[in-house]
Formats: C-alpha cells, structure tokens, sequence
C-alpha cells in the first residue's frame, strides 16, 4: 500500500499563486509517476498535472503556462506550483500515485484531498 499525505490548500484571490506537496510513503517500490487531479463543486475529477519518475510531464490544457509540476523522487515527493489562479480552479486537489502500471495510466492511490478556494 502506497500513503499519500497532501499539503498547501486553502483560500486565495484570483491572480494569486500557491503551492501543493504531497509526499508518498509505504510500499513505493514500483512508482511510476505522481500527479495532481482535481474536483469542483459541479464537475467529475479531472487530471491537472502528472510526473513520471523520469521527470515527464503532462498538464491539462486549462492550466498549462499557469500550474507547474515538480518532483524529488528521493522524497517520493512532488509538488504543484498554481500561478494565476481563477475561480474556475476552485476545488478539491487530490494528489495520486501509479505504481506498476504506465505513468500516463490510471492512478491506483490516492491522497484524501486537500481544497482550494479562489475568490473573485
């Protein structure tokens, strides 16, 4: 079992910036990449970020150039830089981690979740 434990959520102005770390623990032998999905209140889970172990990224259109994503894989951890925030990126961030299966498939755990309000 792989634990994903979340941190850096909270309230923030449009066209602000915060910062989301999650750093993986347990039985991590096998981890391909980490990443970052998200939930409003209206909408289903949706990828925001992803990296693989090697450094690869992936980002979802509606936040390139805005959310970067980094990683220190001694730390098993990875982090979410979101710059520019609006509202429209109000929500629950989960982090999530794919062990033994390709780095952009489906993640097999997840961390509880941490919010994210943007006020206008």
């Amino acid at each position: 079992q792989v634990q994903l434990a979340e941190s850096g959520g909270g309230l923030v102005q449009a066209g602000g910036s915060l910062r989301l770390s999650c750093t993986a623990s347990g039985s991590t032998f096998g981890l391909n990449a980490m990443g970052w999905y998200r939930q409003g209140p209206e909408t289903q889970r949706e990828l925001v970020a992803t990296i693989s172990v090697s450094g690869s990224t992936n980002y979802a259109s509606s936040v390139k150039g805005r959310f970067t994503i980094s990683g220190d894989s001694a730390k098993r951890t990875v982090y979410l830089q979101m710059n520019s925030l609006k509202s429209e990126d109000t929500a629950v961030y989960y982090c999530a981690a794919i062990v033994g299966r390709p780095w952009l498939g489906q993640p097999n755990y997840w961390g509880q979740g941490t919010p994210v309000t943007v006020s206008s």
